[in-house]
Parts: structure tokens; sequence; C-alpha cells
């Protein structure tokens, strides 16, 4: 029975060893994808900075034609005028009477006025054109900067991930074969616990008589289990499997 004993208590002393084990390689796998975690983030906020700029461009770009069929349906319709007015004029030439001169005057006037109109309008639709001019203008250097950042950013990801892909599929690896030490139900709780803590951490060494992860006190005698490694112990605040400060054999 003593030596059946024995051995739980290497089983279990075992189990924690090779869980502080996983959690050093997983956390070390969390710190290469935090380190290349940022840079996606930018080089996807710069993705969409050049989406938002090209959007910007051409609804500009679409404006400013909108703007220049105006002004070419203002020409047309002021030479219309133009053929109207001429019209009308002559036919005063040949009026009968002076309400159907009257008349014909009243309809240049109307053209006349119409003329004035798009002249008018013409006019504000250059100025338009011009102001939107300078706004494409600044969109378009804007748009040629920052490809130049997301070049740079997308080149600086590309290399890092080369870096760090080796050495993180080798920790993957790794912490595949330290699972394989560790029965399946501790290893649920272990994943469990890492989905819900912030830092990943769900193995925790006591540090100056407190959880390593909420930084709770913990009492005198649970230490003192927690030492020995006879049974898996876990934070009574935090839910984090304890280990000693120095984990030995």
């Amino acid at each position: 029975m003593a030596g059946a004993a024995s051995k739980k208590e290497v089983s279990v002393a075992e189990k924690l060893d090779a869980l502080f084990e996983l959690q050093k390689i997983d956390s070390e796998i969390d710190r290469i994808r935090t380190i290349r975690g940022e840079l996606p983030l930018e080089v996807q906020d710069l993705e969409d900075e050049l989406s938002g700029l090209e959007t910007r461009i051409s609804k500009i770009q679409e404006e400013m034609k909108e703007l220049d069929t105006e002004i070419l349906d203002r020409k047309n319709a002021t030479k219309d005028a133009e053929t109207a007015i001429s019209k009308y004029k002559e036919q005063q030439n040949n009026v009968r009477n002076n309400r159907e001169f009257e008349s014909l005057a009243k309809e240049i006037e109307f053209q006349e006025l119409e003329i004035k109109l798009h002249d008018k309008k013409s006019k504000e639709a250059k100025v338009r054109i011009a102001n939107k001019k300078e706004l494409l203008d600044e969109a378009t250097e804007r748009l040629s900067f920052r490809q130049v950042d997301f070049k740079a950013k997308q080149a600086e990801l590309n290399e890092i991930v080369g870096e760090t892909q080796k050495e993180e599929d080798e920790l993957i690896k790794r912490s595949e074969e330290a699972k394989k030490k560790i029965d399946e139900r501790l290893v649920f709780a272990y994943n469990r616990l890492r989905g819900n803590a912030k830092n990943g951490l769900s193995v925790v060494p006591v540090d100056r008589d407190a959880c390593g992860g909420c930084f709770n006190k913990i009492p005198p005698q649970r230490q003192l289990d927690i030492q020995s490694k006879k049974k898996v112990i876990v934070c009574e605040h935090c839910g984090r499997i304890l280990v000693p400060t120095t984990i030995e054999d």
C-alpha cells in the first residue's frame, strides 16, 4: 500500500511538472503571437485606410465628372436658348400686332434669363470642381504615402512570420507532446482556464505567499499542501492551478 501511495504521489507530482512545463511552452507561443499580433492589426488598419482613400478618390472623381457633365449640359442649354432667341427675334419682324410682339419679347427675356442662370451655375460648378481638385490632390498624395507605409509594414510582418513560424511550430509540437503526459480531464481544465484568463495563464506558481495569477494571499497550510505536490490544488479566488515557486523533481 505504501508503494502504491508513493507511486500515486509521484504521478501527481509528474502531472504538475508536466502542467507547468506545458504552461511555459504555451506562454512562449503566446509571446510570439503577441509580437506578431500587433503587426497584422497595423497592416489591417493601413489596408482599411487605403481602401477608404481609394473610395474617397473614386467618389471625388465621380463628383467631378458629374459637374463636368452639368457644365456641358448648361453650355448646350445656352446654345439652345441663343437659338430660340434668334428665332423669336426673327418672328418679331413678322408679327401682326403689339400683343404678339410683347409675347415674343417675354420669351426672349425668359431665354436671356436662362442663359444668365446657366452661366451663373456653370461658374459655381467650376469653383466646386477646383475645390474638389484640391481634395483629390490631397487624397491622392496621402494614398501614395500610405501605400509606402503599407508595403513597409507588410514586409516587416512577412519577415517576422518567417522568423517565428519555425519556432512556433516547434513549440506547438512540444505543447502537444507535453499534453500526452497529462490526463484528458486536466488538459480540458487547463485549456478552459487558459481560455478564460486574459494573460493565458492557467498554471501559476505561488509568489510571495500569493497566487501568481490573481495575487490573492494563500493560507500557510494550503501553501504546504501545494509544496508537497500530493494533489492538484487550485486557487480559491481565480481557479488557476497552483504549483510551488520552484518545481522540484
